[in-house]
């Protein structure tokens, strides 16, 4: 029954998804969102009367603090044992979306920004490297053949490249009837 309120309520939730009937995940935040995470719940035999399994060890969850994930994790049991006996699920999900903010108050927003600030603190004469992108470099003659093909707005004219076609539909030509006149004197 639970099940079915479920597919119900969250159909066309991209942060839901059902792993197996009784087990599933519901992404909290947006996946941009640097404090977003993601709560996995699944469901032991004897479920609602016994607690349901929650995780986060998800991959997404990766850049938590193991503090602030096992924090959540505590908090959502909370809420478990005061709806141990009735269908929980949506509840949990919910808690945790109403939280979330509560949740995450004491993660930092981005564990690489802040390393790599620390690391440029005791170099601060050296500028971090960039990695510059390589353009395509052009001979002055290429670049003249580039800007008499084009137009003003740098496109290509229509029918730039038909030039070719009918240069070789003539070469064709010729050779066709070259060898239908050699052909003929035979």
């Amino acid at each position: 029954m639970e099940l079915e309120a479920l597919r119900s309520i969250y159909e066309g939730d991209l942060c839901f998804r059902e792993l197996s009937p009784v087990s599933f995940q519901y992404r909290i935040g947006e996946s941009g969102d640097p404090k977003a995470f993601l709560i996995e719940v699944s469901w032991p035999e004897t479920y609602p009367q016994t607690a349901p399994v929650i995780s986060m060890d998800a991959f997404f969850n990766n850049t938590i603090s193991s503090a602030i994930k096992q924090s959540i994790l505590d908090k959502l049991m909370v809420e478990v044992e005061a709806n141990l006996g009735t269908a929980m699920t949506y509840t949990l999900f919910e808690y945790a979306k109403d939280n979330k903010e509560v949740f995450m108050e004491n993660q930092p927003v981005n564990t690489v920004t802040s390393v790599s600030n620390s690391i440029s603190i005791g170099t601060p004469d050296v500028p971090p490297s960039k990695k510059k992108e390589k353009k395509e470099q052009l001979s002055k003659t290429q670049k003249r053949k580039l800007a008499d093909k084009t137009d003003n707005k740098g496109e290509l004219p229509r029918g730039w490249n038909w030039v070719d076609v009918i240069k070789h539909v003539s070469i064709f030509k010729l050779h066709f009837f070259t060898v239908r006149k050699i052909c003929k004197r035979e």
